[in-house]
């Protein structure tokens, strides 16, 4: 547990040292298993029409839904490690 921890630490400082940045359905990704990994389900209200960011990463983070907090860090190593 305390390795899955780390390695998750790990990859959200890689995730800020990537030599590209990656496309925009990338970054949602990365941000909805980050925050899946570390809050949990999503239990916020849903943005309103005019806000398209604020929805995007809502709709990113709701698509997790159910996703346990170690099965979401593990994923967002893999993610971060294949865009390395």
């Amino acid at each position: 547990m305390a390795d899955l921890n780390a390695d998750f630490e790990a990859a959200v400082a890689n995730s800020k040292k990537l030599s590209q940045r990656p496309d925009n359905a990338t970054l949602l990704k990365i941000y909805g298993l980050y925050k899946q990994a570390t809050i949990g389900d999503n239990a916020e209200k849903k943005p309103g029409f005019g806000d398209m960011i604020g929805r995007a990463k809502w709709d990113a983070w709701n698509g997790f839904k159910g996703t346990g907090s170690d099965d979401a860090k593990r994923q967002y190593i893999e993610l971060i490690q294949s865009l390395g």
